[in-house]
């Protein structure tokens, strides 16, 4: 990957949901839910303190986590999509 987040952002790849049908009728994309679940792949090195301190990352590259829904930026990289958000968003790590 060529991006590496500043301070207490991560990079995740989202989780793709199966496609989902209900009896006979397929749901397009348009009208399915944002994931709320991916991949780490990139984390920056944590935030720093007023006092000049760095505070570590809970979470690490590989972690499966839940975000919140509308959390984060979007952004394409090499034609893949990416979620850039702060460590706070992070909900849970499974």
């Amino acid at each position: 990957m060529k991006i590496k987040p500043l301070a207490d952002r991560i990079v995740i790849k989202p989780l793709e949901e199966a496609q989902q049908k209900k009896g006979s009728i397929i749901i397009p994309d348009t009208a399915k839910e944002k994931p709320q679940q991916g991949k780490i792949m990139e984390v920056g090195p944590g935030r720093m303190t007023d006092e000049g301190k760095r505070i570590n990352m809970e979470v690490k590259k590989g972690d499966k986590v839940l975000y919140g829904k509308y959390s984060g930026t979007e952004v394409t990289i090499d034609g893949e999509e990416y979620l850039i958000l702060r460590e706070s968003d992070v909900l849970a790590v499974m």
